[in-house]
């Protein structure tokens, strides 16, 4: 669906995607985040998705002018979850935010998985 914002110069539609993508390059550049996972149980658990698939590990809804975000993440073993869940929901709302403009209601953060070192 996403935004459509008025303009004296015209308008500026900001599609979901690219929220997803904001969001998603926020997260992946926190501590302790090892990769997005799918938000699709049928790609797999263990699917650890590249830098140009990373609105694939993001939901997005648009709701006036305020936006609700799913992100499906991947940790290192070993890092506190509460602690990188904290700062993730910090870094999303404040990107989003900054650069849409729109509200960020909630960001629902969705552990799939636990990465070992360099395995």
């Amino acid at each position: 669906m996403g935004k459509e914002i008025h303009t004296e110069l015209g308008r500026i539609y900001v599609a979901d995607d690219v929220i997803a993508t904001m969001a998603g390059i926020a997260t992946t550049e926190c501590y302790g985040i090892v990769g997005m996972a799918s938000s699709r149980l049928q790609d797999g658990i263990s699917e650890l998705l590249g830098r140009e698939n990373l609105a694939r590990g993001v939901l997005v809804e648009v709701d006036g002018d305020s936006v609700e975000i799913d992100l499906y993440i991947v940790v290192g073993y070993g890092t506190r979850i509460s602690e990188i869940g904290r700062n993730v929901t910090d870094k999303v709302r404040y990107v989003v935010e900054s650069y849409t403009g729109l509200k960020v209601r909630g960001v629902h953060i969705h552990v799939r998985g636990v990465k070992l070192g360099n395995a």
